[in-house]
């Protein structure tokens, strides 16, 4: 899979987008290491905080399908926006190592990682035993 077929799909993704409040659509697709790809988009409820970003989407339902290792995400929105915090926090509970491919609506993209991204997380290292 290269980044662009996952950017395309992240893009049709976007398409289902739910966002009468912000009119900010946003599409992710999410490749796992097993080869299936879950998309996602974002879902807005008018009480905002039920509301669901499109990269939380496609995790949670990839985690619920019993997938636990992903490989890469795309992200697309008009302006190629990074993941908010939220996101961020979910992705390195169940993608630390995730390579994020970042994209507008022109088709500009870039490639990051987590890490990079999020250089000082909580992860569950940090608990104590």
């Amino acid at each position: 899979m290269n980044y662009a077929q996952l950017i395309d799909l992240a893009r049709q993704a976007r398409e289902h987008a739910y966002a009468p409040y912000s009119r900010f659509q946003v599409g992710a697709a999410l490749l796992t290491a097993s080869g299936r790809i879950y998309t996602g988009c974002n879902i807005e409820n008018v009480a905002l905080s039920p509301s669901i970003c499109a990269e939380r989407t496609a995790i949670f339902k990839a985690v619920s399908e019993g997938e636990r290792k992903f490989v890469a995400i795309a992200i697309v929105s008009q302006n190629g926006i990074p993941p908010c915090g939220t996101c961020r926090q979910v992705m390195m509970e169940f993608a630390p190592g995730i390579v994020l491919v970042i994209a507008d609506l022109a088709g500009d993209y870039r490639v990051t990682t987590l890490d990079e991204l999020f250089p000082s997380a909580f992860t569950p290292s940090q608990l104590p035993r």
